[in-house]
């Protein structure tokens, strides 16, 4: 049975196409990885099959009464919203169906015979479905949620603009679980989440009975809870059977097969241009070139796709700090309230450093009392001296209109246009990205817009919050390439261990420090 499907779908921002003429069909049960590199058009695709956006050309269908859960990257939560308020929005339409239930009660006192009747049918169908759907029970349902995913311990009552990157997440994973939708479209679900709860997310869609798309560059993560790949690439959408690695597998064996193609057609192309040359003007000759001729002419081309830039990033190395980087001494962390207990920390030259811990115990909260960019709640954090500090934030500033040459140029004010585009493009950036303002392109371009301009800087030590999060696998490969080779230290919070192990030589388990309960 069908639960979605797509028929010729076409749509580009500008003159930048993103898809051209694709279809797609989702089956009950299947579990499908979206794959594709950065700016491919995955979360487009998942907006415009939401609803969120309208596609130029094409037609979307559901299949009737199928509920949706989408986990969005960029999904904004209101300030005033309660934690509370946001899982008990997940039976938003059960509160809607108590509200006309309260509505035809008040009706009933005035209704006619026949009337009251049709209404009384309608009241017992709500009351059975409210029933059913264990709406008297929400309260005890969405404490048993919370407590499953940690939220408890953050708070019911916490403020929804208080959360961190992680918190948000799970607070959205949560509410997704207790909408228990037809089908769950996850855009990055495991981006701010630590390995405790990307582990039960592993467990929850492996068991998962219902159908699920899921973009995700964490190439573990999704081999094992995948058994589809629809791969997204030059504007079209390939679907291959199996988890990840088989679909590499089977790719580059079409790669190398229509790249084989391709040459025997060119050079039967030249050989036939030749013959046609050389024998057009000669009559004993003419026929049979004119006859190679229809052939070229007739002839269906074999195009290769265009080559994705590879990004490359080589962080320049500043001048030798000093032995000790920065020490801090009874240092509490916070903001209204203690992150942390009082921390005696060192960090010294050389060193390359993993922060690891659950969500909102205070990692990024310590990168920046480091900084000096939070003032501690109590003791000291004193900087080594000679110090050329990269720092790589989580999330650009949002209401950012710069485009990607600006965001540059503001940066290094005496590079030409050539120097900036070339820098951006050595970032595996093209050149529509370039001129594209930074807030519509992919959380993925994105960060390699901040990456651009941490690794012209020169730094001996860089500070990188979560630098994983959106990067495709060359762009992640490369930065850990890039990481390795890097002179400098390396203060580092990343939630995936394939990622940091092979770089770091030293790992702070933040949660031995936290005061938070967990």
């Amino acid at each position: 049975m069908s639960i979605l499907t797509v028929e010729h779908l076409s749509h580009g921002f500008g003159d930048r196409a993103i898809f051209d003429d694709v279809s797609f069909r989702l089956l009950k049960g299947e579990h499908i990885g979206l794959v594709g590199a950065n700016g491919e058009g995955k979360s487009t695709f998942f907006n415009i099959i939401t609803g969120k956006l309208m596609p130029d050309e094409g037609k979307i269908q559901w299949a009737k009464n199928c509920r949706i859960g989408y986990l969005d990257q960029h999904t904004a939560l209101e300030k005033g919203m309660t934690l509370r308020d946001v899982l008990k929005s997940a039976f938003a339409w059960l509160f809607d169906m108590e509200a006309r239930m309260n509505q035809i009660c008040d009706l009933l006192g005035s209704a006619g015979e026949d009337e009251m009747e049709t209404l009384m049918d309608e009241l017992g169908e709500i009351q059975d479905m409210l029933t059913m759907h264990d709406f008297y029970v929400i309260d005890a349902k969405v404490e048993e949620v919370a407590r499953a995913l940690g939220l408890m311990d953050i708070g019911l009552e916490r403020d929804v603009s208080d959360l961190s990157g992680g918190q948000r997440t799970k607070a959205l994973l949560a509410k997704l679980l207790l909408e228990k939708p037809d089908i769950l479209l996850l855009d990055e679900p495991t981006n701010y989440l630590d390995k405790e709860h990307i582990d039960w997310l592993r467990r929850y869609l492996t068991e998962y009975e219902n159908a699920f798309i899921l973009i995700s560059h964490d190439i573990p993560f999704l081999n094992s809870v995948i058994n589809l790949v629809y791969h997204m690439e030059n504007q079209a959408l390939d679907r291959y059977p199996g988890d990840y690695d088989k679909f590499q597998e089977v790719y580059q064996v079409k790669k190398a097969q229509l790249e084989a193609a391709y040459k025997r057609q060119q050079q039967e192309i030249s050989q036939l241009k030749d013959f046609v040359a050389r024998n057009k003007a000669r009559v004993a000759t003419r026929n049979m070139a004119m006859s190679r001729q229809k052939k070229l002419d007739s002839m269906e081309l074999i195009e290769l796709a265009a080559e994705k830039p590879k990004p490359e990033f080589h962080f320049q190395k500043g001048r030798t700090s000093g032995k000790l980087l920065f020490e801090t001494k009874d240092l509490v962390i916070g903001y209204d309230e203690p992150l942390s207990k009082p921390l005696t920390l060192s960090m010294e030259r050389g060193q390359k450093i993993a922060l690891i811990g659950a969500n909102g115990i205070g990692k990024t909260t310590l990168l920046k009392s480091v900084l000096g960019l939070i003032p501690p709640l109590s003791g000291t954090c004193q900087l080594g001296d000679y110090l050329q500090i990269g720092y790589f934030e989580q999330e650009m500033p949002p209401g950012n209109t710069n485009t990607c040459i600006e965001e540059l140029w503001q940066e290094f004010p005496g590079l030409n246009q050539f120097e900036v585009r070339a820098a951006l493009a050595k970032c595996g950036l093209t050149t529509k990205h370039i001129e594209s303002q930074v807030r519509v392109l992919s959380g993925g371009e994105q960060a390699k817009v901040r990456l651009c301009k941490l690794i012209n800087r020169d730094s001996n030590l860089l500070l990188l919050d979560e630098p994983t999060n959106h990067l495709d696998t060359d762009a992640k490969a490369e930065l850990k390439r890039a990481l390795s080779e890097y002179k400098g230290s390396i203060l580092l919070i990343c939630h995936e261990p394939e990622f940091y192990q092979d770089i770091v030589t030293d790992i702070w388990d933040c949660s031995q420090w936290t005061t938070k309960v967990l």
